[in-house]
């Protein structure tokens, strides 16, 4: 019988490998196990060992978990950027951020996973080198399913993941504003994306939901892909609602990121993020690329990649001399791992200076994951010139029309995504969180508050360590089992029994004075509330 352990376990090793970790005592373990059809409970030991492992204290890299410990791990602060646009340019910038994501994802989508070699053999056969158009089609080559994002059959942007997902971020935003946490990103998934479009560490994060494991334990539980590509392909949205402010950007993608990867496979959003909120203001390639590069750890191997790759672009003119550099150093990992991905979304960056064509064609190119890569290089390219400039041949084919598998979110106009990803900008640029004065004793002490949500009344008491449901059928009291108050955050959890089973809910949100709003999970039901005794 198969197991979760017995079929990721290869893929952990690797991870563990690369993260510096000694797997020597275990990879032969795990090889006899495999050999032998050992049965799930020695794996699953296994695995727990694997796990375990500590990193080495030779390896040389430096890649915490935690928004506290990455922001402490960054380089010197970059300057602060000045906005001094108004809405209606840039509403402009985002449209072109959207309309260039879509481009850069439809030139890719075609040649997703192939090698270079593979791309340009392609290419050269249907004489389409250098290529200044989307990728042409073969029905003896390409599958009856791409037809619709190849060279004379696009008619709008046919669904794809890469724009499910800055979709979903959207909904997260629209719904919780600055508020939002990783908890109402992972309900809105629940909610919104249909599980068999899910894929890697997004279909092993969706599974940690459904077995009661929520961010950030969600991204690193069972969960050997939390490297790899897919918080990057996130991290728009959060970039396109925090013009000029890059901190920002990156804090929101770690809410997002932390549901499903860890380490550099958080640092990849946070990354791509900041660059977009930067390219607001900058508009040199390389000043985009550092203001990501200051968001994330100085000492991890994506800030490294991605040094080494900016310092080759500069060495070279020709794109393809920087490409095979990249080639040699991070050639070794996954096609859709974050590092080796980043460096050639540098690559296109860079590169793309020159022109959008350039920097979305360098990307598709350049091989791995091409559709995630050219939808990250059109979108930063995108924003920083604006809608207005991009070149009517990449993007007037798209009518303004994106495809989606989100829920309700099936059919939309790409102009209306902007307005109200503009709208959410302008909603978190005013929000101004106040603090409740310290100290925090009441969560000591004691303290009893009464809540008001889509499931009724509720009477909280913290010194008790209860929570009484007033008018929603439910009987008796229920014990409070975790509270977590860093001001002015405030998270609870309480357990409550059904009837012969228990099934947990947990608050999250924050504190001004006297009065709390949040939401509680799973499914993001709205609370507020306001204290009534204290000690």
């Amino acid at each position: 019988m198969s197991s979760i352990e017995r079929n990721l376990i290869k893929t952990e090793l690797i991870q563990r490998r690369e993260e510096g970790c000694d797997v020597g005592s275990l990879e032969d373990r795990v090889a006899k196990a495999l050999a032998d059809g050992a049965p799930g409970a020695e794996f699953i030991a296994l695995y727990d060992e694997l796990s375990a492992l500590p990193v080495m204290e030779s390896f040389p890299y430096h890649e915490p978990s935690s928004l506290q410990e990455i922001q402490k791990a960054r380089p010197a602060a970059s300057n602060e950027l000045i906005l001094e646009e108004g809405s209606e340019a840039i509403y402009d910038r985002i449209r072109g951020a959207w309309l260039g994501r879509a481009a850069g994802c439809a030139l890719g989508k075609p040649v997703e996973g192939w090698p270079k070699e593979r791309i340009d053999k392609y290419l050269n056969k249907a004489n389409a080198l250098p290529l200044d158009d989307y990728i042409p089609y073969d029905e003896k080559v390409t599958p009856k399913t791409l037809k619709l994002s190849t060279r004379g059959n696009i008619e709008f942007m046919d669904r794809d993941d890469d724009l499910d997902y800055p979709i979903l971020g959207l909904l997260a935003l629209e719904s919780r504003g600055a508020k939002m946490t990783s908890k109402t990103i992972a309900g809105v998934w629940l909610h919104s994306m249909p599980f068999g479009l899910t894929y890697t560490a997004e279909n092993v994060a969706y599974r940690n939901f459904i077995l009661n494991v929520w961010p950030p334990e969600s991204g690193t539980y069972r969960n050997p892909f939390r490297e790899w590509i897919g918080a990057q392909i996130r991290a728009d949205i959060f970039g396109y609602v925090s013009p000029a402010n890059p901190e920002q950007a990156a804090e929101l993608a770690y809410l997002d990121a932390c549901i499903s990867h860890d380490k550099n496979g958080v640092y990849g959003e946070m990354f791509v993020a900041a660059m977009i909120a930067s390219a607001f203001v900058l508009k040199d390639a390389k000043d985009i690329i550092l203001a990501g590069l200051a968001q994330i750890p100085d000492k991890s191997r994506l800030a490294e990649a991605i040094r080494n790759t900016l310092s080759w672009c500069e060495q070279n003119e020709n794109w393809e001399t920087t490409w095979q550099k990249v080639y040699e150093a991070y050639g070794h990992y996954h096609t859709v791992h974050t590092i080796n991905n980043a460096a050639l979304v540098v690559m296109g960056l860079y590169y793309g200076d020159r022109s959008f064509e350039e920097g979305i064609v360098t990307a598709v190119r350049s091989g791995w994951d091409t559709d995630c890569n050219g939808a990250t290089v059109g979108s930063i390219l995108g924003l920083k010139i604006g809608a207005q400039n991009l070149p009517n041949k990449w993007i007037d084919v798209l009518n303004d029309r994106l495809i989606s598998a989100v829920r309700g979110e099936n059919d939309n106009q790409i102009s209306d995504l902007a307005r109200r990803t503009l709208a959410v900008a302008e909603q978190i640029e005013n929000y101004e969180e106040e603090k409740t004065p310290e100290p925090p004793s009441i969560w000591r002490e004691g303290g009893v508050w009464e809540l008001e949500s889509g499931w009724g009344f509720q009477r909280v008491d913290f010194e008790k360590g209860l929570m009484e449901f007033i008018s929603d059928g439910f009987n008796g009291s229920y014990p409070i089992i975790s509270t977590s108050f860093q001001n002015p955050r405030l998270k609870f959890t309480v357990s409550i029994d059904k009837g012969g089973w228990e099934t947990e809910i947990e608050f999250e949100g924050r504190l001004n004075g006297d009065s709390l709003e949040g939401a509680y999970n799973p499914m993001d039901t709205p609370v507020t509330g306001k204290r009534v005794t204290s000690d």
